[in-house]
C-alpha cells in the first residue's frame, strides 16, 4: 500500500495522496444524503456513514480512505452536551470555563459509547479494496479543549487562553481527561480495523510557542505514546503551527502534517528525520487546471523524491470545490510523482 510505505518512509512507485475532507459537501451523492437527514443522524448511522466514507473512493483514485465521523462525537459520553446549529456549526451546551464545571466530566470507553464509529469502520474495511488503508482520527486536547471551553468556533480563543492563563491547574484538568478520551477513542479504531489515525490539532496554530511547549505539547506526546506501536502509523497535523514546527516536531508522530503557510521542503527540513504530509492550499482548487497543475508540481519538486512523502491539502476541502478539480489534482499528484519505468 502506498499510503503505508510512504508512512514507513519506503520508496514508493508514486506519491500517495488523500485528502482532509474528502468525504464531504462538495460531492453531490453527499449532499442528497444530507438532505434527508442531519449530520449526527449520519454519523450515528454506520450504513450511512460507511456509505459516505466510500464516495469519494468511487470516482477518484485515492490512495486511503478517512472514516466519516465528526472530532466532537466523544464529547456527548464524556458528559459534555452538543449540538450543531443551522449553518452545520457546532454549539457547546455547558461550555467548561471553571473548576466546577468539570463536575461530571468524565472519561469514556470508546469501543462501547462510540460503537457506531466502530461499526463504520468495520463495515468500510469489509467494503474497501485491500491495496486501499482506512484512516481513522481524533481531535488533538488543545482542539478539543478550545471547542469545549469556547462553546464553539471562535475567532480569538479568548476564553480558552483566559483559562490557560488564570487557571492553569483546571486547564491542565481537563486537558489531562481529553487526553486519555483521545488514547481510548484511538486505540478502539485500530482494533476495529483503522490501519492508520490522524490526531488534528486544527486551533494549535493560535498558540505562541511557549504556551504550546509549556501546557499543550506534553499531551499530544502522551497521546501519541500510548496509540504508537499498535500496528497505525501516527499523522499529527498541527494546523497553523509552521511558525514552531521544532516544537511541533517533538510530539513523537511517524508523520507530521504541514499547513500551505510554508514550503513542504522548508517544513520538512525543520522536522528531521520522519515522514511529511501535505501542503497544498485547499483553495487551489477553485482555479483551473493549469493553476492546479503548477502548484501540485511545486509541492512535489519540493518533497524532491525523498521517500516519506504523503500528499495532501494543508487544510480540508471546502464545499464549493468542483469535483472535476479534485480529480484532476489526484491524477496530477501520481502522473507529476511517478517514478521512472
Amino acid at each position: 500500500m502506498r499510503l503505508l510505505d510512504a508512512c514507513a518512509r519506503k520508496p514508493v512507485d508514486a506519491t500517495p495522496v488523500w485528502l482532509m475532507r474528502q468525504a464531504g459537501r462538495y460531492l453531490p451523492e453527499y449532499r442528497a444524503i444530507r438532505e434527508k437527514m442531519s449530520f449526527v443522524e449520519m454519523c450515528r448511522r454506520p450504513d450511512v456513514a460507511a456509505e459516505v466514507t466510500l464516495q469519494p473512493l468511487r470516482r477518484f483514485e485515492l490512495d486511503a480512505a478517512i472514516v466519516f465521523a465528526d472530532i466532537l462525537l466523544p464529547l456527548e459520553p464524556m458528559g459534555i452536551g452538543f449540538h450543531f446549529s443551522k449553518d452545520d456549526g457546532p454549539v457547546i451546551e455547558r461550555p467548561i470555563r471553571r473548576a466546577r464545571d468539570l463536575e461530571g466530566v468524565h472519561s469514556i470507553d470508546a469501543a462501547s459509547d462510540l460503537q457506531y464509529v466502530m461499526d463504520t469502520i468495520k463495515l468500510v474495511r469489509h467494503e474497501l479494496d485491500a491495496t486501499i488503508p482506512l484512516i481513522g482520527f481524533s481531535g488533538a486536547p488543545f482542539t478539543l479543549a478550545s471547542y469545549i471551553v469556547e462553546g464553539g468556533h471562535s475567532r480569538n480563543y479568548a476564553h480558552v487562553k483566559k483559562m490557560m492563563y488564570e487557571d492553569p491547574v483546571t486547564f491542565g484538568r481537563l486537558m489531562s481527561v481529553i487526553s486519555e478520551v483521545v488514547v481510548d477513542y484511538l486505540k478502539a479504531q485500530i482494533a476495529a480495523g483503522a490501519q492508520v489515525v490522524q490526531l488534528f490539532d486544527s486551533w494549535v496554530g493560535w498558540l505562541g510557542p511557549f504556551d504550546y511547549e509549556l501546557l499543550v505539547l506534553p499531551h499530544v506526546r502522551y497521546v501519541i505514546d500510548h496509540v504508537k506501536g499498535l500496528g497505525a502509523p501516527v499523522i499529527y497535523f498541527g494546523n497553523g503551527a509552521s511558525a514552531m514546527l521544532d516544537l511541533v516536531g517533538k510530539a513523537g508522530a511517524d508523520v507530521y502534517g504541514v499547513d500551505w503557510r510554508i514550503e513542504l521542503d522548508r517544513a520538512w527540513d525543520q522536522l528531521g528525520d520522519v515522514a511529511v504530509q501535505g501542503n497544498l492550499d485547499p483553495i487551489t482548487l477553485l482555479g483551473p487546471p493549469k493553476a492546479i497543475e503548477e502548484r501540485v508540481a511545486d509541492v512535489v519538486r519540493r518533497a524532491g523524491g525523498r521517500p516519506g512523502h504523503i500528499f495532501n491539502l494543508g487544510h480540508g476541502l471546502i464545499p464549493q470545490v468542483p469535483p472535476d478539480n479534485v480529480k484532476y489534482l489526484v491524477d496530477a499528484v501520481h502522473r507529476l510523482s511517478a517514478a521512472p519505468i
